[in-house]
């Protein structure tokens, strides 16, 4: 992916992120209206990052009403960020955020609002030619681990990270990617670049995929 204006710096950023969500853009358009049970294959080209025996995860809470997130919080990686809507462009793929902000999250705007049924699109930086972007630490998140979103209607949905997995380039699942682990929970999907970088090419040949789900909700400002 280029960068705008021909710096080469800010091609880095997203050119992963990017790749993956163009097929956002096609994985939606083959299901309709992106709801239902996919088909693809499992792949044999998927690492799970981490998936320790005996963490012990607790129960899903139920769905609850969507809405609007403002800022999403990673605690185990130091992630205290604002997220902005983004919707899909010409080709299919999420526009990230804005060049100048690496340390902003994105979130799909035609999807799922966190908190409600089905998995919410979160999508991050990874790095910027000089220093760390938002999601630089994404790919050490481990099952067990908090998510918390903080919504304009004046909550926070809690999540627990169930699965961290790498998918290549060649062997990418949109399925297990975007769509739902478990039918009826709220889920949350956290997205970033990562594999190896291609100076030449400024792109990424991987993405980290964190998955996410509900186990509860409370008031902003609630430190409990």
């Amino acid at each position: 992916m280029s960068a705008p204006d021909g710096t080469a710096g800010h091609g880095r950023l997203f050119a992963g992120v990017a790749w993956a969500v163009l097929l956002l853009g096609l994985w939606l358009w083959g299901r309709g209206d992106g709801s239902g049970t996919g088909s693809a294959p499992t792949t044999g080209d998927v690492a799970a990052v981490g998936r320790p025996l005996g963490v012990a995860l607790p129960p899903p809470h139920d769905p609850i009403e969507g809405a609007v997130p403002e800022r999403v919080e990673i605690p185990s990686i130091g992630v205290r960020a604002p997220v902005v809507a983004r919707g899909l462009d010409e080709d299919g793929a999420i526009e990230p955020p804005p060049f100048d902000t690496p340390r902003t999250v994105g979130w799909y705007g035609g999807g799922t609002e966190p908190g409600a049924k089905g998995p919410a699109l979160l999508v991050g930086h990874v790095d910027t030619e000089t220093r760390p972007a938002v999601f630089y630490g994404l790919s050490a998140v481990r099952p067990g681990a908090k998510v918390e979103v903080t919504r304009m209607d004046g909550t926070v949905a809690e999540f627990t990270v169930d699965d961290v997995q790498v998918f290549t380039r060649a062997r990418f699942d949109a399925d297990k990617a975007y769509g739902p682990r478990q039918d009826g929970r709220a889920e949350l999907r956290l997205i970033t670049c990562g594999g190896t970088f291609d100076r030449a090419s400024h792109e990424y040949d991987a993405n980290v995929v964190v998955s996410a789900y509900l186990t509860g909700e409370k008031p902003a400002g609630d430190k409990a």
